[in-house]
């Protein structure tokens, strides 16, 4: 599998599992319509369809593209870390029975573990 390089930045939150300052990230207030992709391999994680404001600093989703990310207890047992399924890197932490959508998920992702590509004029 072919990995992206990556900044010193991004290494630290994707692959040391750390985490960017609230409402530094650039897609914290972005929706625009598109697919949100692993940094590291470029593997879909998010449609723009399921991305919501949470208020919360970083961008929340309440679905991934079925079968892009995978869930794993976090090291201190209070939280539970999502990773892409794909390569291992750390996007966040879910966040069940908040109640903000109808789903009543909430992924909440880091802005630099994630690239964006629009949809094209015309899909």
């Amino acid at each position: 599998m072919k990995l992206n390089n990556l900044t010193k930045e991004e290494e630290r939150v994707i692959v040391n599992k750390g985490t960017e300052a609230p409402f530094s990230g650039e897609f914290d207030d972005y929706f625009e319509t598109g697919t949100y992709i692993c940094r590291r391999c470029d593997s879909p994680l998010y449609r723009s369809d399921d991305k919501f404001d949470a208020h919360c600093g970083w961008p929340a989703f309440d679905q991934e593209i079925k079968g892009a990310v995978k869930r794993l207890p976090d090291a201190d047992g209070s939280r539970v870390e999502i990773q892409c399924a794909k390569c291992g890197a750390h996007l966040g932490h879910v966040f069940d029975g908040e109640r903000m959508t109808d789903k009543n998920v909430r992924h909440c992702v880091n802005s630099i573990s994630m690239k964006f590509v629009a949809d094209k004029k015309g899909k």
